[in-house]
Order: structure tokens, then sequence, then C-alpha cells
């Protein structure tokens, strides 16, 4: 079954190949500035402490990264390359000629199966469960107030206890050393309210956590001003690929890179020499100058969740589906 034109949200778009084609090359340059120097590192056998992150701990692979997509409620003209892409489907001539195709043409493209949409419908049904998660875990974290108090110190639990522990950070040095890493986690509060920088704590500082977050929870603990969350703003949006446009997943994921600048720079590691002066957070000083980029960073991060939700919403409604409201 085909979603009808009278059932969307807002009318189908049709976009012809000369337009929609430099789009695309103009999303390619913008994510290969970030994906083609991790490749090429990659291919040399080179590590990066702070650009990897992104290509190795998030799941979208580089090409994936680099694809275009235009959301949803666009018609691409011309476009055969995109009947091989999952989750699109071809126009019927009803579509076209109510997005203003001509009739003669619509039928045209219609029998050569040329003009392609994103399958909403195909999408919701194979995803449903995730979707559900996802516009609960966006629009709840959107919503809550955001907790500044933190310092980046989960970065700190990790390396805790190191030499106990027998970890050998690879090819960074703790900036005061195990000793001095060890005091800056028994001086400060710790209150890591993410799961994911959770389960990476070292044994002995578990306990040291003000929260215990379990996946469980997930949804319901996270806050808009937690860096790892905010990261994974980005995860939420190549989940929801190809519903969600690539312009909007280039901003959560330019978003994701400068928190993971900020992170690392607060974290206990020596990265001078990779050209990453510390935010001291184990000073007032430091923890100021952390807190004041958090605050920006934890305002972009709830725009983004909104426009998330928003085109899960609309998806719903195009659907059919009854639309669920934070």
């Amino acid at each position: 079954m085909h979603i009808s034109q009278d059932s969307l949200a807002a009318p189908l778009r049709p976009l012809e190949r000369e337009q929609w084609e430099p789009t695309a090359r103009t999303h390619e340059r913008r994510a290969g500035r970030f994906a083609d120097p991790f490749l090429d590192r990659r291919n040399r056998g080179q590590k990066h402490p702070v650009e990897d992150f992104l290509f190795t701990y998030y799941t979208l692979k580089p090409g994936q990264f680099k694809k275009w997509h235009p959301g949803t409620g666009v018609i691409l003209l011309d476009a055969p390359e995109y009947a091989a892409q999952k989750f699109y489907r071809p126009a019927t001539a009803v579509e076209l000629e109510a997005a203003g195709v001509d009739a003669a043409r619509a039928s045209s493209l219609e029998k050569s199966g040329e003009a392609m949409l994103v399958d909403v419908e195909a999408f919701l049904e194979k995803r449903g469960s995730a979707v559900e998660f996802t516009r609960e875990i966006l629009g709840n974290t959107a919503a809550k107030p955001g907790f500044f108090g933190c310092f980046g110190m989960h970065e700190w639990a990790m390396a805790y206890k190191s030499e106990e522990n027998n970890i050998r950070h690879e090819y960074l040095q703790l900036r005061l050393g195990s000793e001095g890493t060890n005091q800056v986690v028994e001086n400060n509060r710790i209150r890591c309210s993410h799961f994911d920088a959770f389960r990476f704590f070292m044994p002995q500082a578990i306990d040291k956590n003000e929260l215990q977050p379990t996946r469980e929870q997930q949804r319901f603990m996270e806050q808009p001003a937690c860096l790892h969350a905010n990261m994974d703003v980005y995860k939420w949006a190549y989940k929801l690929l190809p519903l969600v446009d690539s312009e909007l997943l280039m901003d959560c994921f330019e978003l994701a890179w400068e928190i993971r600048e900020l992170d690392m720079k607060a974290a206990p590691y020596e990265l001078r020499d990779w050209g990453y002066e510390p935010i001291e957070v184990e000073t007032p000083a430091g923890k100021a100058e952390y807190v004041k980029i958090q605050r920006g960073f934890s305002e972009r991060s709830v725009q983004l969740r909104r426009r998330l939700v928003k085109v899960l919403d609309d998806a719903r409604t195009a659907s059919g589906a009854e639309q669920v409201r934070a």
C-alpha cells in the first residue's frame, strides 16, 4: 500500500536531477571533510585519538555517511540509483501528478520506476519499535533541564586506578599521571547519567557515581547537558535514515564533532602534541570554561532533538499513524 497524497502532512515536492544532484555533491563534500581524512589514516594504519571516534564508536560507515538523502516529502526525478537504496520506492503517477508533474510524464516515470521517494510506511513498519524508543528518548531529554555540575568527570572515572587495573592508555599519557588522575576522581563529585559512559568506568569508580544508570532507564535518565547524550543525537539521526535528510544528519554530526573535542580537552589525557590545549577541569577556572561551552552545546542539542522529533511526527502523520506527543 502506498501513501496517498491526501494523507501527507505536506505536499510532495519533485526535484529534477539538475536540482538534486548538485545538493548531493555538496553533501558529499561536507561529509568528506570529516570522513576522507579518517579513511586516509585507516589505509595508512594510523590513529587519531579525537577525530576517529565518531567513525569507530558509532556504526555508520563512511560511505553511508557521504550518501545524500533528501528526507521525506521529496520525489527525486531521474534517480534510478536510488532504486537499490533501502527504504526507497518508485513514486506512483498519482503522486507525481499531485506534485505538479504533467500526466504524460508522470505515467512515463511510473513505468520506468526512475522517480524515487522515501518509503515512509515500509520504514515505520520495519523499524516501529526503534522509532518509538527514539521518539521517546529524544522528546524526554529535550524537555528536561540540563545538569551542569558533572565537569567531564566521566572520562576521569574511566582512567581511575589505571595501574591497578593494568590499563595501558595506548599512545596517550595521563596529563597528571596515575596518582594525579586518581586524586581528581577522589576529590570531585561524580554524577554521570549516561549509561554508555558509565559502563566504561573502572570498577573502583562505579560506586563513586551518585547515579547508577542502566540501559532500561536510559530513556528517562538522559539529560541535555550531558556531552555523551548530545553526541548520541548524531546516532539517533543516522538510525532514522532515510527519513532524516542529510542536512539535519550533518548538523547533528558537526555538533558531535565539536563535543568530542571538548570531551577530550577536559579528559585526563595529554593531547597537546595533537594540538589540543587542556581544559583543566580539576581547577575552578577549568570548570567555568567547561560549563560555558557545555551550555552552548546543550542549547544546540535541544534544537536538534526537536527537529528530529518533528521528522518522526511528520512521518507518522503521513503514514496515518497516531502522533505521539512529548
